[in-house]
């Protein structure tokens, strides 16, 4: 075998961290991406063509519901893996059919595998029956690569040696977050700058979006109009779905921007205006997040400019005064890795899985509870009263944790856990685990 293993790397689609990972570790390694398909009904990413540092195969053009579309995508991925012969393959998770399919081929060719997860214990309510079939599944890995230490602690208890669990699973492109606005990123109107659509303006540096609630069903986007914003704003970024929390950050928002109204209208010295809050995305629940904020009278300062491409998000973190990310159930939370390479503080639900690792209580943000809208409110309040020095500051530290969890990290955590499962034995699959994979891949 050559000093530089073969490593197939399973991900049920590609976007621009996936790129930023697979290219770091191409570095390391020979890596060759396995992308199930290249559309799928979750992101609503654009095509990352190219790859410098690793190769790329991509199965099918659309995730499809139904049986169909697992049979065609075991076929092609089986054959993909035995023509190019990886020495380990990097299975994602022990769910996707994609994950069950590619190790069910490693027991079937006698190659190890390494599980990517970021999966922790708080995640949802385990089910005994369920964790027997995860242990079952865990067992026939060599080794894991996950997100941080919630994630190591779960796979500990599913079975897995701790000795075979490396960390660095969850990591973004920190330097392209890092650079200045204008710098080194596209621009409104320049070659490389791509909207999600032709209403859809992204705010230049340090102005916002004017938000007015669309009453037209369908249309997200045509009421955005720019206005300058000289003061700061908080930054979301998720999709519209129920465990993002994002009716709980308006309401917390809600009650923040009432107490400040309270202390600015009862004759204190205070004449800082409140910060708007600025909710990157898209979703089911748009209806829902737009009827609450006409509720509380909101529509001019809870901003909604929509789902934003990996060229523009850097406007929006460049922009803001902090981030905030409200989920009730979060594995890890990607986004909270680009507000803190941005240079921004950041406030995060103690229920996202890369709260113990990535959030230094006081130093570069803040946890809380996602349910206690009372305590977010105040936190809110607290950030917006800082002095734009010790803002500064916690940005800064925010940085300097980031860069520890970077895609270096990532590259070196798979490498770790390629060489680990190169050198334990291959575990051996019964004829009841193979059935057990192939069950669970056809669910």
């Amino acid at each position: 075998m050559s000093l530089a293993p073969k490593v197939a790397v399973v991900f049920r689609r590609l976007g621009p961290y996936h790129h930023a990972r697979l290219n770091a570790a191409g570095a390391r390694m020979t890596v060759r991406a396995v992308e199930s398909c290249a559309l799928d009904s979750v992101y609503g990413w654009e095509k990352v063509d190219g790859a410098k540092l690793f190769s790329r195969t991509t199965l099918t053009h659309r995730e499809q519901p139904g049986l169909r579309w697992r049979q065609i995508l075991k076929a092609r991925l089986w054959e993909e893996l035995s023509d190019s012969k990886p020495d380990v393959v990097a299975v994602p998770g022990w769910s996707p059919p994609e994950a069950l399919t590619a190790l069910e081929w490693c027991m079937r060719n006698d190659k190890p595998a390494v599980l990517m997860s970021e999966s922790a214990r708080p995640d949802a309510v385990r089910r005994p029956w369920k964790e027997r079939l995860k242990r079952r599944v865990v067992r026939l890995c060599s080794a894991a690569l996950v997100g941080g230490h919630r994630h190591s602690e779960y796979l500990v208890e599913l079975g897995m040696p701790l000795e075979q669990i490396f960390l660095g699973y969850d990591a973004v492109d920190n330097d392209y977050f890092a650079k200045p606005i204008g710098a080194a990123h596209p621009q409104p109107g320049s070659a490389g700058f791509s909207l999600q659509r032709q209403t859809n303006f992204p705010p230049e540096p340090g102005s916002l979006a004017e938000h007015k609630p669309n009453r037209s069903p369908g249309a997200l986007d045509a009421c955005c109009r720019l206005k300058p914003a000289p003061r700061n704003f908080f930054l979301a970024s998720a999709r519209f779905v129920e465990k993002k929390n994002l009716p709980g950050l308006i309401a917390a928002y809600a009650q923040y921007r009432g107490d400040r109204s309270g202390e600015r209208g009862g004759g204190g010295v205070d004449t800082e205006e409140p910060w708007d809050l600025v909710l990157l995305g898209d979703g089911e629940m748009r209806p829902t997040l737009e009827a609450q904020i006409a509720d509380l009278n909101l529509p001019n300062h809870v901003l909604m400019p929509g789902f934003k491409q990996y060229s523009e998000l850097p406007l929006y973190y460049g922009s803001a005064g902090a981030f905030i990310h409200a989920s009730t159930t979060e594995q890890w939370g990607l986004v909270v890795n680009e507000a803190m390479a941005s240079g921004l503080p950041v406030l995060v639900s103690s229920r996202c899985g890369c709260a113990p690792d990535l959030v230094k209580e006081g130093i570069n943000g803040f946890t809380f509870d996602p349910l206690n809208v009372e305590q977010l409110a105040e936190l809110m309040r607290r950030t917006a009263d800082m002095p734009p020095a010790r803002l500064r500051q916690m940005g800064a530290r925010s940085r300097e944790l980031i860069a520890h969890w970077g895609a270096e990290q990532f590259a070196s955590g798979l490498q770790q856990a390629v060489q680990m499962a190169l050198r334990v034995p291959t575990p051996h699959a019964t004829l009841l685990d193979r059935l057990v994979l192939r069950s669970l891949a056809f669910r």
